[in-house]
């Protein structure tokens, strides 16, 4: 989790007294006062989202409008295409994306999620980074877009088997809606944009709602016996079995989307040959890694035994002899398969699945492998 700022007072969410009502453990996070867990624990509520479903207060994490000032949406997406690598103007109305703003080197700013609106565009970004991207966009997209934080706003995610049940009461076209459907619609009566995805590798949503209604719409929500509120801890453990990357860990300023193995993201209308190839930044250095390869890559790694391996340990290709050759960037116990995971960068010659390495755990090398990821297998709804 990233670091505390210690001077800057934490902010709170419009949902922070009902996290304290149900007991919740409120820990800094991203500038935030955030639940680390409930009275039932990590893995209580690691497991309850996997078989039925969670409740998650993910507002801390930045909502942003991008309306084009020409009043056609596409515009919007070819300006944010200067930022981007991913293909925004294929996005269809009422679908979103995965996609990082990148550097002049090719490394990641952000990762963020992009929607059409059919009018606008609606981003969702990290909470350590809002305020840099907010800034990163009215420097570079002022000219074409109004760019407009969308701060009295909360978030909300429904994450697991029984997410679609849940919300079905409260708003009737979630049935309908696939992976990565996301628009504006009515959940309990209120003017909310929800989304098909999150960041567990379960089916589920995100509900965008105004801050004011939040706590209520919450509290409905939990009154259904299927739900259980999940705190910041088993959200880690939920997208590390999911294989998913954690920005300021996995991903960072070092780092390129193909490193990252990030390169399904990037679609091939941006990519050497492409009809909009290249145009953002870093664009040189991440078509060369496209083209000839790169020399590191972030793999997944399943531990021999059952001591967790955690972030920063170095990683080694022998038993004893030479030095470290890459490091974990996430790593611990995966309540679901009951043993530990990790991701890491390795160079590329030894990111090959069943690659055996070895993890510096308390002054002894403990073997590993490279495994493929997802570690759980997705159930998202195509």
């Amino acid at each position: 989790m990233l670091p505390p700022d210690d001077h800057a007072p934490l902010r709170r969410t419009p949902l922070y007294d009902l996290h304290v009502s149900l007991g919740g453990k409120m820990v800094p996070f991203a500038g935030y006062d955030m639940p680390v867990q409930y009275p039932a624990g990590v893995l209580k509520e690691h497991l309850h989202t996997r078989a039925s479903a969670g409740l998650f207060d993910v507002s801390h994490m930045g909502q942003i409008a991008l309306r084009p000032k020409s009043g056609r949406v596409e515009d919007a997406a070819r300006a944010l295409e200067r930022l981007v690598p991913q293909d925004v103007v294929a996005i269809a109305p009422g679908r979103q994306r995965y996609a990082q703003f990148t550097n002049a080197d090719g490394g990641i700013l952000d990762d963020l999620m992009v929607a059409n609106f059919g009018d606008h565009l609606f981003l969702v970004v990290n909470a350590a980074c809002k305020d840099a991207d907010e800034a990163h966009l009215r420097a570079h997209l002022s000219g074409d877009c109004v760019i407009d934080s969308l701060a009295d706003r909360a978030l909300i995610a429904l994450q697991g088997p029984k997410a679609e049940s849940a919300l079905a009461k409260m708003c009737a076209v979630a049935p309908s809606m696939t992976f990565m459907d996301a628009g504006p619609h009515e959940v309990a009566g209120l003017p909310c944009f929800v989304s098909r995805s999150g960041y567990t590798g379960e089916d589920g949503f995100e509900i965008s709602v105004p801050a004011g209604d939040a706590e209520r719409l919450a509290k409905t929500l939990l009154e259904n016996p299927d739900l259980m509120p999940i705190g910041l801890g088993a959200r880690d453990s939920l997208r590390l079995e999911a294989g998913l990357c954690l920005y300021g860990h996995d991903i960072d300023t070092t780092t390129t989307p193909v490193e990252a193995a990030l390169e399904w993201s990037v679609q091939k209308s941006r990519r050497t040959g492409g009809a909009r190839a290249g145009g953002f930044p870093g664009a040189d250095a991440i078509l060369a890694h496209f083209d000839k390869g790169a020399s590191r890559r972030r793999v997944g790694l399943r531990a021999e035994g059952r001591a967790p391996v955690r972030e920063g340990a170095l990683l080694f290709a022998e038993a004893t002899a030479g030095g470290p050759i890459g490091k974990v960037t996430s790593g611990g116990f995966g309540p679901s398969l009951n043993a530990p995971v990790a991701m890491g960068y390795v160079p590329t010659s030894r990111s090959a699945l069943g690659t055996k390495l070895f993890a510096e755990v308390r002054g002894q090398r403990l073997p590993l492998q490279v495994a493929a990821m997802p570690f759980v297998k997705n159930t998202y709804k195509r």
